[in-house]
């Protein structure tokens, strides 16, 4: 069987015969294919992480506001 897969030359593995186009294709989504089911979870993952970070200090900065507020009303509130 594998007798018959041989090229005498560079461009002749290159060319495919007749079926370049469609061989050539397959490889190229293959590698398209590869290439985001590695590259996409990453990004998403460092997206996640950054969303997360964001979301906590927006969350600690709201319960600072809130302290202060609430530090205020009670001064406010002694002072009256």
């Amino acid at each position: 069987m594998f007798e018959q897969i041989q090229f005498n030359s560079v461009a002749e593995f290159l060319q495919m015969g007749k079926y370049t186009f469609h061989v050539w294709s397959v490889y190229g989504l293959f590698s398209i294919f590869i290439f985001v089911n590695l590259f996409l979870p990453r990004v998403q993952r460092r997206q996640f992480i950054r969303e997360q970070r964001n979301r906590a200090l927006r969350d600690a900065q709201l319960a600072k506001n809130t302290a202060v507020e609430q530090e205020r009303e009670s001064a406010s509130e002694e002072s009256s």
